[in-house]
Order: C-alpha cells, then sequence, then structure tokens
C-alpha cells in the first residue's frame, strides 16, 4: 500500500494546484453567496475527484493480470500515452501564457459566479474536478498505479482517500479558512487570485511537464 500512495502523491498534488479551481472558489469566496456556493462548490469538487479516480481503479481491473515480478507490457503502455498526453497538455499551457503585460484570459463561466446558488457551485466543482481534461489523466494515471498494485479492497480504500485529501487540499484550505475567519480572509484572497491569474499557464505547464515525465519514466520501467 505505501508504495501505491508514493505513485499516486504527485498525482494529487498536481490536481491540487491547478490554478483555475482555485481561482473558482477564491472568486465564490468574494461573492454575496460566498458561504452556500463555496461549500458547494467543495462538495462538488471532493465527489468529483473521488468518481473519477474510483471508475479509472475499476477500469484498471480489466487490464490482465501478470506476475508481480514481470514486467507488465499492458500497463507500461497506458502510462506512456497518459504521460505524452500530459507532455501535450503542458506544451499547450506554455503557449497559452500571457506575454509582456498582456492580461490573462479566464474561462467566461467565470464571470457568473456571483448569481451562483450552492447547488450550482456543486456542480461546478463535479465538473472541474471529474472532466477537466488534465484531471481526467492525472486521475486515469493514480486509478492505473491503484489496480496495478494489486490491493485489498480495504487497502485501495486508503490509497483513495489519501489521494482525495490532497488533491482537495487547495479548495479545501481557502474555503474553510474563510468559514473559519471571513473578514480577515478577504485581502489574502485578493492578493492570491491576483497571483494565480498572473501565473496559471505557467505554473501549469511545469507541473504537467514534470508529470508528463514521471509517467514517461514510470511506464518505460514497466517493459
Amino acid at each position: 500500500m505505501g508504495s501505491a500512495i508514493g505513485d499516486v502523491l504527485p498525482l494529487a498534488v498536481g490536481i491540487a494546484i491547478s490554478p483555475i479551481p482555485i481561482i473558482a472558489a477564491i472568486l465564490m469566496l468574494l461573492s454575496p453567496k460566498a458561504r452556500g456556493t463555496s461549500v458547494g462548490f467543495l462538495i462538488g469538487w471532493v465527489l468529483g475527484i473521488v468518481v473519477a479516480v474510483v471508475v479509472f481503479t475499476l477500469l484498471s481491473a480489466l487490464i490482465p493480470k501478470s506476475d508481480p515480478d514481470a514486467s507488465r507490457p499492458i500497463a507500461g503502455i497506458i502510462q506512456i500515452i497518459l504521460g505524452l498526453l500530459l507532455l501535450f497538455l503542458a506544451f499547450r499551457q506554455w503557449q497559452s501564457r500571457p506575454h509582456d503585460d498582456a492580461e490573462p484570459a479566464l474561462p467566461s463561466w467565470m464571470g457568473a459566479i456571483d448569481s451562483m446558488t450552492a447547488g450550482r457551485g456543486l456542480g461546478l466543482g463535479f465538473l472541474l474536478a471529474a472532466v477537466n481534461p488534465k484531471n481526467l489523466l492525472l486521475a486515469a494515471g493514480a486509478g492505473l498505479a491503484i489496480g496495478a498494485a494489486g490491493l485489498s479492497a480495504g487497502s485501495a480504500t486508503v490509497v483513495i482517500v489519501v489521494f482525495t485529501v490532497i488533491a482537495a487540499l487547495s479548495v479545501a484550505i481557502p474555503v474553510i479558512a474563510y468559514l473559519v475567519a471571513a473578514e480577515r480572509m478577504r485581502a489574502p484572497l485578493q492578493s492570491l487570485r491576483g497571483w494565480l491569474v498572473r501565473n496559471n499557464a505557467t505554473v501549469m505547464a511545469v507541473l504537467l511537464l514534470v508529470l508528463g515525465v514521471v509517467l514517461v519514466g514510470k511506464g518505460i520501467g514497466s517493459f
């Protein structure tokens, strides 16, 4: 179980430090319906992560089992493909970074956050976690690692819980901190939002590059 946790931790961190959901959570915390929408968003974010990693863990069971000491070419090929896709996304993110003093472009749906309800916040959190291509690739890598580890149901559940907690921390921390001390958190949240908006593409490009190389390396090591 320890090796499986070690395999999924970098992928969980990859989901956690994705700037777009953090920016969305911060915008909700600065909106008129801050408490309801932010809590709904956090619940949806956690549910989306759980659903994605559980689905890919179950799908990994379809890969033929082999001797633990033998090579695993099918799992290796899948890891290489996932790694290459992450490297492609890293290249796209790097190309999309703002140049000079250009204002970074944000998704148009962020403009509707002020009027969101808790239910819509939950739906948005779920979509960003479970449908976003970057998160899907990272969840697929985690599910493959969990499934390939040959764990019992209990051990696999523990690994999934650890993965989910780490992946959800970046959204959970500002939401919980705001609920505890709303007024004191406004200025830090504004500053954090500005930094994330300016550096979104660069952060994601570097992150996806590192994770893509890691997955390709693990895939090559499976042969």
